[in-house]
């Protein structure tokens, strides 16, 4: 649990420095294509590339693709519409993508994990409910479909470390990872980034290099070893463990005039969307097993 526990506080404060620093300042493309191609020069000199066998190799690239790929290219994009706090709140919903997954695999149905996302939509609802838009409701897709992938991410790699044991340590195998993200985010600056909105600064340099080195090198490579080591449970629970610190360390340092009653009512109503889906966890009568 200590690889969670480490990452989970890189990661609530890496929030803050996105949404100051970077978003609407550097190309979106860009930021996420720097983070990669930073954590892949750490891990793939590391990388054991002979006698791999191609379905782990396949699987991981696919892991890769998602829990990096396609999660940061959208979570970048969402802070071009909403806030910071709104953002981490937005985050709480990954566990329930986490419950989602875990009955698809195995071949479940849970009712309380559907009432649970109408819930967190009505919760996002009343965050802005003075001012929804359009945008407003496509960042928080945006949202959902990152939490989707990063959940899928750390599911898949559970599944696939267990399926293909190794004697060699989790890093000797993590580097296509990195390629996986690479298939991504490299055709997504090429088509849509602006090389006009390269960082401009020496601290935007310094925050990209610290958001490539630690939550995108150590930071995911801990956070897929520490899943391995824990129950699905504690997984899902420390997925939310950034939201509160995030929250503290935002609005004391940069947010302090964010309207915070509708910020907390709303965040209430989305932890309920959460203690919903957990229903189903625990046996609910609406949690039916499939042959």
């Amino acid at each position: 649990m200590g690889y969670l526990i480490i990452v989970a506080l890189i990661q609530a404060f890496s929030f803050s420095l996105i949404g100051e620093y970077l978003a609407g300042h550097v190309d979106s493309y860009f930021a996420v294509l720097a983070r990669v191609l930073l954590a892949g020069l750490v891990f793939l000199p590391l990388t054991r590339w002979r006698q791999v066998e191609p379905r782990f190799l396949r699987a991981m690239l696919l892991i890769g693709a998602l829990q990096y790929g396609i999660t940061y290219v959208c979570l970048y994009l969402s802070f071009r519409v909403l806030s910071v706090p709104e953002v981490l709140l937005f985050t709480i919903l990954t566990p329930l993508h986490v419950t989602l997954i875990e009955d698809a695999l195995n071949r479940r149905f849970n009712a309380w994990a559907l009432l649970a996302a109408l819930v967190a939509v009505a919760g996002a609802a009343v965050i802005r409910f003075d001012r929804i838009s359009g945008e407003f409701f496509m960042g928080f897709l945006l949202l959902q479909l990152a939490n989707f992938t990063y959940a899928a991410g750390q599911v898949l790699y559970r599944h696939l470390i267990a399926r293909h044991p190794s004697d060699l340590p989790h890093y000797r195998r993590f580097g296509y990872f990195y390629l996986g993200a690479l298939i991504i985010v490299l055709p997504a600056f090429a088509l849509f980034g602006n090389p006009q909105r390269l960082p401009s600064t020496d601290v935007q340099w310094l925050v990209l290099l610290f958001l490539g080195l630690c939550p995108t090198a150590l930071g995911l490579y801990w956070w897929n070893k520490g899943a391995c080591l824990v129950s699905g449970a504690t997984l899902a629970v420390m997925n939310n463990l950034h939201v509160p610190v995030g929250l503290l360390l935002n609005l004391l340092i940069w947010n302090q005039h964010e309207p915070l009653g509708r910020l907390f009512i709303g965040g209430a109503v989305i932890l309920a969307s959460v203690w919903l889906s957990r229903l189903g966890e625990r046996g609910g009568p609406a949690r039916l097993r499939r042959a």
